[in-house]
């Protein structure tokens, strides 16, 4: 023997009242939330949007504090590319499913590349909308690197359109949010935006 535990940690209880609430919609929807595959699905479902929604718990700035100034110079585009996500629409609460392209000029510090990644889930982690959702990651960088210039790209599917509603799949919205040297100056614009591929 080991002398390791095999008990499975225990669940966080959820409050009775957001489980009477998700009956409430099964009902609604049509269904009988007391036969036997939806007994647990109150539960469950609370569990779950507790976890897409973690990011009201955190402060995704706080993935920015450690720098590093020791960069040899570097003094070209920072990127980081394809970094996928997921979030939930305020409107609908429906799945938004997409990819971001981080970008920045650094001046004299740099970030853990992961921690682009993880500014964008801390945000991407509430209730949102596309456009917002880029503006806020943006805003995040330039407050809290100082660079020279930040460019954000969100391509994303929203499911409020493609499974309801207009019923359209295959549609992709994309948002960009630009600032400093990427703003003002074209030819550093175009650059950004053709290493990001747009």
């Amino acid at each position: 023997m080991s002398g390791q535990s095999n008990t499975v940690p225990e669940k966080p209880p959820v409050p009775q009242d957001v489980q009477d609430a998700i009956r409430t919609l099964i009902r609604w929807a049509g269904d009988d939330p007391t036969r036997e595959g939806l007994l647990d699905t109150p539960s469950r479902v609370a569990r779950a949007w507790r976890e897409y929604c973690q990011g009201y718990g955190e402060d995704p700035s706080r993935h920015l504090a450690r720098v590093f100034e020791e960069v040899g110079g570097y003094d070209e585009i920072v990127l980081l590319k394809d970094i996928p996500f997921q979030s939930h629409c305020e409107h609908h609460m429906a799945p938004i499913i997409g990819k971001a392209a981080i970008a920045y000029l650094p001046t004299d510090r740099v970030v853990g590349i992961s921690k682009l990644a993880r500014v964008l889930h801390g945000y991407a982690r509430r209730l949102q909308i596309q456009e917002r959702l880029t503006a806020e990651v943006a805003q995040c960088i330039w407050e809290h690197l100082a660079p020279k210039g930040v460019a954000v790209v969100i391509e994303a599917s929203h499911a409020c359109m493609t499974a309801r509603g207009v019923r359209t799949p295959g549609v992709n919205m994309v948002t960009s949010r630009v600032m400093g040297t990427f703003r003002s100056d074209e030819k550093s614009r175009q650059e950004v935006l053709k290493l990001m591929g747009y």
